[in-house]
């Protein structure tokens, strides 16, 4: 395992690098967390673990105020994030020993790796969104997020809700996305792992993105909640069967 920081920008993202055992030159994958979340939370790590055992190289990477990363939690918004993103996509490009690359993220981390496939459809060779959280722009056209009721067309400077702290600008900035234009540019392959008992991403928005996709697959996992708390193992299995059919 590799540790060391991704400029972006002038942000320092802090990224880990894991190879596969044995692989000189292989596929990577860029793995990215969720919204609160870092590259060291359990569904992350049985993610990574996962694409090592099926040969493949992962780039752990945390986004603006998370994790080890630069910047302030409550002043992250989704532009920042794909900014940040970019960057590692551009660096994981570099890398000499990559054949194939693919990008995966969780969550918010999944809403991440719609858009940025999109934007980036020669570029990846598939990719797989993980519980993702698609929803928030809408939500925050509609003025409700976070568990939290608002006035979409008066945004308040500052959002507060279960010891979450956030800056409006991060719902001026999701009110502007649009993850179907995104969702429409990718025409290569896409996995989506969602739990059936996911009560903050519902599995119905994972239903609706593979009829969307040109080439998507959902896998549904009976019980599991949005980080899969009890079920990584086929969330795992899900990952790997996908690079290893």
């Amino acid at each position: 395992m590799e540790e060391f920081y991704i400029n972006s920008d002038g942000i320092r993202l802090h990224a880990k690098l894991d190879k596969a055992p044995g692989v000189e030159k292989g596929p990577l994958c860029i793995l990215i967390h969720g919204f609160t979340g870092h590259m060291e939370e359990d569904h992350i790590i049985a993610a990574q673990k996962a694409m090592n055992e099926a040969g493949v190289a992962v780039l752990r990477a945390e986004m603006y105020g998370h994790g080890g990363s630069d910047g302030e939690f409550k002043d992250h918004t989704l532009y920042k994030w794909v900014t940040n993103a970019i960057s590692v996509v551009n660096y994981a490009k570099a890398l000499d020993f990559v054949t194939d690359l693919y990008l995966c993220g969780h969550s918010q981390g999944g809403l991440l790796t719609m858009l940025i496939g999109g934007m980036f459809p020669d570029t990846f060779k598939a990719i797989l969104p993980l519980s993702p959280a698609w929803m928030i722009p809408d939500a925050a056209r509609e003025g409700s997020l976070l568990g939290m009721s608002f006035d979409p067309e008066h945004i308040p400077d500052t959002l507060e809700n279960w010891g979450v702290v956030l800056s409006g600008d991060y719902v001026r900035v999701a009110q502007t996305i649009h993850p179907e234009d995104e969702i429409e540019r990718y025409k290569g392959p896409v996995l989506i792992v969602h739990g059936d008992a996911d009560e903050t991403v519902l599995i119905s928005y994972a239903e609706k993105a593979v009829k969307l996709y040109k080439n998507a697959k959902l896998v549904t996992i009976p019980g599991a909640d949005h980080c899969f708390t009890k079920h990584l193992d086929e969330m795992a299995a899900a990952i790997k069967s996908f690079f290893r059919p």
